[in-house]
């Protein structure tokens, strides 16, 4: 599975999934990319997702991807999830994430 991410000032990072044999310690695409803008970029504020992956139909984000990407963005953020064959399913965040975790709770 791949990801790519837009960031205010247009920045782009992409990631893919990083199997482990242990499977929780693997890393989603999604994550993959929102840790690669922060370390190469230094950016906070994402603006879309993009996911694609090769299956019949279009990946939805993992509930760990949807936290990371709740604490970059706010609830308006679009996700696209698409197939290789060009099948996609569109999202906001608020839709795949309704009652959010933030640190207006900590």
């Amino acid at each position: 599975m791949g990801a790519a991410a837009y960031f205010e000032g247009g920045q782009i990072a992409s990631g893919c999934n990083v199997e482990n044999a242990t499977y929780g310690l693997s890393v989603c695409a999604e994550r993959h990319a929102v840790g690669c803008a922060i370390a190469q970029f230094g950016v906070r504020r994402l603006l879309a997702m993009a996911i694609i992956a090769d299956g019949a139909v279009p990946p939805p984000p993992c509930g760990a991807c949807r936290q990371v990407m709740a604490e970059f963005a706010g609830g308006e953020l679009p996700v696209r999830c698409r197939t290789l064959r060009g099948r996609e399913k569109r999202f906001t965040l608020r839709q795949l994430l309704p009652h959010a975790f933030s640190n207006a709770f900590l």
